[in-house]
C-alpha cells in the first residue's frame, strides 16, 4: 500500500465541499491554531455560532464573497497512516474545466451529493468525467445526513440509483464505496457516528487510510519505461568534460541500470548506463522519481524526445483520434490550427473531424457535431507535425493525455486523452440513466 493517497473532491453547488475538506484538515490536526482563530472570528462575524470550516480552503476573495470554490485548492494533510494530497475542485458548470484538471492525477475522487437533492444532472456529470478520466476509484459521500427525516430509506435510495450510473461507466462494485456524513458536524469524517445507526462501514478517513492504491496508479496496465527527456545536461567542466545526461521525471515504469532502452521518436536503441540523482547514482528509479539518465552511447536526444523501455516501446504517431474535454470559451471546429503538448514535447496540431460529441446525461454519443463547446466531451482526429511517442490513455494516465493550445496566446484549449476512451463507458443512442 502507497503511503501517499492523491485524491480529489467533486460534487455540485452548495453540497459541502469546502466544509468537508475544512473538516478533514481540521480532524486531522492540519491547520495551525492561528488559522482556527481567524476563521473562528470570520464565522462570529457573519453570526454563526459554529467555525465555517468552510473558510479554512476558500482563500480566493471572490469566493468568500460568493460562497463557492471557482480555482482548484490544493492541500496536503496526513495521518498516522498515509499522507494526502487533496485538490478541492469546483462545483459550479462553468468551471468544469477546473475539475477535469484536479481530477486528472487523482487515484480516488470523493463525489458529494447532498442526501437532500440526491444524484442530480452536475452529479451524472461529473462521474461521467471520473470515468473518462480513468480514476481507479470513487467515494460517495451522501452529505447533510442530518437534514434528512428517513435517512436509512434516502442513503438507500440514493446508493441504489448511483450504483446503477456507476456500473454503466465502467467501475466495478468494489471500486465505489459509499458513506454517510455530515461535514458541518463530523458524522462519520474521523470516527463513526452513532447518528447513522443504519451504516455499519468505516469512516471517510478510515477508508481513506486503508484504500489499496499503487504507487503508479497511472494506468490499468503495467508498461515499461516512459521518461520524457526535458531537459539535456552537458556542464563542459574540468571535472566532467564528457558528461552528458538527460533530466526528466519518470511518467511511468522502471529505470534500471543496464536496461535496453529506445529513444523516440528516432528509433535509436541504446542501454542505460548510470542513473544520476541530487543524492546520489540509484540502480534503478521508479515511476514520478526525477532522475538524470546516462545512456552508455553518444546518441542524438534533445528536450521532447521520450526514452522508453525496448520491449513495449510504442509507435510514434502522427495521426489519431482522441477523446477531449473542450475548455476554451470559444467552439472547437474542424480545421482548427492549434499547439499539441505531449509530456515534453510540443508540435503544430490541426484538428480533422469531430467524430462524436458524449452527452453525460444520457450516457450517449451524438455523431457529427458541428462543433464542441466550452465543457463538451467529444471524440475528434488530430494530426500532428511531428510524431509523439503516446499510449493509449487507457493504457496509461500520464503518456496517454495530452493538452491543446492556443498557439497565439498560449491558454489550454482542451484536455485530451489519447484513443476512444468513450467505449469504457456504456454508451449508446438511448437514455442509460
Amino acid at each position: 500500500m502507497s503511503d501517499l493517497l492523491r485524491l480529489a473532491t467533486a460534487g455540485s453547488v452548495d453540497d459541502g465541499k469546502s466544509t468537508l475538506v475544512g473538516r478533514l484538515l481540521y480532524d486531522t490536526k492540519s491547520v495551525l491554531a492561528d488559522q482556527i482563530d481567524a476563521v473562528t472570528r470570520a464565522s462570529v462575524d457573519k453570526g454563526l455560532a459554529t467555525p465555517d470550516l468552510s473558510l479554512l480552503v476558500d482563500g480566493l476573495r471572490a469566493e468568500r464573497e460568493q460562497g463557492i470554490t471557482i480555482d482548484v485548492a490544493y492541500r496536503y494533510f496526513a495521518t498516522p497512516a498515509r499522507s494526502f494530497v487533496l485538490a478541492d475542485t469546483p462545483g459550479h458548470v462553468q468551471y468544469t474545466r477546473n475539475t477535469v484538471s484536479g481530477a486528472s492525477t487523482a487515484q480516488l475522487v470523493i463525489l458529494l451529493v447532498d442526501a437532500r437533492k440526491g444524484v442530480i444532472e452536475q452529479t451524472r456529470r461529473h462521474a461521467a468525467v471520473m470515468a473518462l478520466l480513468g480514476v481507479p476509484r470513487l467515494v460517495l459521500a451522501v452529505n447533510k445526513i442530518d437534514l434528512v427525516d428517513d435517512a436509512a430509506g434516502v442513503f438507500e435510495r440514493i446508493c441504489a440509483e448511483f450504483a446503477g450510473l456507476t456500473t454503466k461507466l465502467g467501475w466495478a462494485a468494489g471500486d465505489v464505496v459509499a458513506i454517510p456524513v455530515s461535514a458541518l458536524h463530523g458524522d462519520n469524517i474521523a470516527s463513526r457516528s452513532e447518528n447513522t445507526p443504519f451504516y455499519d462501514g468505516p469512516s471517510l478517513i478510515e477508508h481513506l487510510e486503508s484504500v489499496p492504491v499503487d504507487a503508479d496508479s497511472s494506468g490499468r496496465h503495467s508498461i515499461g519505461l516512459r521518461f520524457p527527456v526535458q531537459y539535456v545536461i552537458r556542464p563542459r567542466t574540468t571535472e566532467y568534460p564528457d558528461y552528458r545526461g538527460y533530466a526528466g521525471q519518470i511518467a511511468a515504469g522502471v529505470a534500471t541500470k543496464g536496461d535496453e532502452v529506445v529513444v523516440l521518436p528516432s528509433g535509436v536503441r541504446t542501454t542505460i548506463e548510470r542513473i544520476d540523482t541530487p543524492d546520489g547514482e540509484l540502480p534503478s528509479a521508479q515511476s514520478g522519481r526525477s532522475v538524470t539518465l546516462i545512456l552508455a552511447d553518444d546518441v542524438d536526444v534533445s528536450r521532447g524526445d521520450t526514452i522508453v523501455a525496448a520491449a513495449d516501446a510504442p509507435e510514434p504517431i502522427e495521426t489519431f483520434d482522441a477523446t477531449v474535454c473542450w475548455l476554451g470559451d470559444k467552439p472547437l471546429r474542424p480545421g482548427a490550427r492549434l499547439l499539441l503538448k505531449h509530456g515534453t514535447r510540443t508540435t503544430q496540431a490541426i484538428v480533422g473531424a469531430l467524430i462524436e460529441r458524449f452527452d453525460e446525461q444520457r450516457l450517449a454519443a451524438d455523431p457529427g457535431p458541428e462543433s464542441l463547446s466550452l465543457n463538451d466531451i467529444g471524440r475528434i482526429s488530430i494530426r500532428v507535425a511531428d510524431p509523439i511517442a503516446a499510449d493509449d490513455y487507457r493504457t496509461n494516465r500520464h503518456t496517454g493525455s495530452f493538452l491543446l493550445i492556443d498557439p497565439a496566446g498560449g491558454n489550454t484549449l482542451a484536455a485530451g486523452l489519447v484513443g476512444d476512451v468513450l467505449t469504457a463507458v456504456e454508451v449508446g443512442t438511448e437514455s442509460g440513466v
